[in-house]
């Protein structure tokens, strides 16, 4: 079983882009028995609510089912998770903070270190901008989530 978590700040646009996209493509492998997804927010500022309603549309445009609700990262799930995946180098920061006694480092990357098609190293925050940086945040998520699901598998 593989236990991914996926963060970013509010947990309403790029972390649950990351938790649906890779949910779709492991349900589309038949994997789903094999991996446990969920996303989380470095702040409470959203928590309960659902994925922002542009990023919804963004992932609705391209097949990608929305589910979970925003919820704030725990000292906890760096525990449980084998694997966080942190949007930017704030949360990424904001997850290692948790992390007091350095016992979950290797837990926790940059989301983008598995991108290959893209050379960005952050997923930018598309909340306060235009329209099209949802759609370049989900053409990231979708690059590094196929990369993680042919690396996760071919454990």
């Amino acid at each position: 079983m593989h236990r991914i978590l996926f963060l970013c700040m509010g947990n309403i646009c790029r972390s649950p882009a990351g938790h649906c996209v890779l949910q779709h493509l492991v349900d589309e492998a038949g994997l789903t028995d094999h991996f446990e997804i969920e996303s989380a927010g470095t702040t409470g500022f959203h928590v309960g609510a659902p994925p922002d309603s542009r990023m919804q549309q963004v992932m609705r445009e391209r097949g990608i089912p929305v589910i979970g609700r925003s919820r704030q990262l725990e000292a906890e799930d760096l525990e449980y998770y084998d694997l966080i995946l942190a949007m930017d180098q704030d949360n990424f920061d904001g997850a290692r903070y948790l992390d007091r006694r350095g016992q979950y480092g290797d837990k926790i990357k940059l989301f983008c270190e598995y991108c290959t098609e893209h050379d960005e190293r952050e997923v930018p925050d598309p909340y306060y901008g235009g329209d099209r940086g949802f759609d370049h945040v989900m053409d990231l998520i979708e690059d590094g989530c196929r990369n993680l699901l042919k690396e996760l598998s071919a454990l």
